[in-house]
């Protein structure tokens, strides 16, 4: 069992030393430390990135250096991988495209978290809109999934069903744009993941939701796993549930392709 997707104190995560020793301590043959990064240069990301701290473009070499200590630790045996997860919105492909041939990560997650600027995980966002307007949010969102698997950037497309996190969008995709995301992901090299990052609170979501999974089954798409732990406390947990989930679903994982 290897989780590729978990965050230090380079983004928003826990000490990378307690992260490693968490992993170790749950027995996972692999870590992959994916912190958080945005490239864009138009306003508001920036303003967003300055607020978050996502500026793993500028401290990667850094926590690269932080990385080789642990892996060369006598008391860890388990892999350390070099990981990033970026920001994607099709405006900024060339800026990301730059920055991760610059950076040279053993791989790459892509991950969609905003539509026109708005955070789809930020509830006040999406207060007072009529229907119509959310479900534009939801098409928006499929739209950069989409565009985030056919610009063939990156390794790994996380959560592809971030929306289900906030319930004014909830409930709200549909088949047709979970067979648009499927039909993409069969024509690249891209995997998306299965990730527990809100499967032991109290929303109990675990991406991609049962119908979008099933889809991806019929399009013989491959997932890849992922914990999406901030905090030491949430790997060992998180990768019980994961272990469990694959067995009663029968699913096998690969590693994300810039690992094979």
């Amino acid at each position: 069992m290897e989780d590729f997707h978990a965050h230090t104190n380079y983004s928003d995560g826990g000490f990378l030393k307690g992260m490693v020793d968490a992993a170790d301590a749950a027995g996972l043959e692999g870590i992959g430390l994916t912190d958080h990064c945005a490239v864009s240069s138009r306003e508001r990301p920036t303003t967003m990135r300055s607020v978050y701290g996502f500026n793993l473009d500028l401290t990667y070499e850094r926590r690269r250096r932080a990385i080789e200590a642990q892996r060369e630790r006598e008391d860890v045996s388990l892999s350390i991988y070099d990981g990033v997860e970026m920001d994607y919105d099709p405006r900024d492909e060339r800026e990301i495209e730059d920055f991760l041939e610059t950076a040279d990560f053993d791989y790459s997650i892509g991950s969609v978290h905003a539509v026109d600027g708005l955070n789809v995980q930020a509830r006040s966002n999406f207060t007072g809109l009529s229907d119509a307007e959310l479900e534009a949010v939801v098409d928006g969102y499929f739209e950069n999934l989409v565009s985030l698997v056919g610009s063939e950037l990156f390794d790994v497309a996380a959560h592809l069903d971030l929306i289900e996190r906030t319930p004014q969008l909830r409930g709200r995709a549909t088949t047709d744009q979970y067979e648009r995301v499927a039909r993409a992901l069969a024509d690249s090299r891209t995997v998306p993941e299965v990730n527990a990052g809100r499967a032991t609170v109290d929303m109990a979501i675990v991406h991609p939701s049962e119908t979008f999974l099933e889809v991806l089954r019929e399009y013989d798409v491959s997932v890849t796993v992922g914990s999406d732990s901030h905090r030491p406390g949430e790997i060992g947990e998180r990768a019980d549930f994961l272990a469990d989930y694959l067995d009663e679903r029968g699913l096998e994982t690969v590693r994300p392709p810039g690992l094979t």
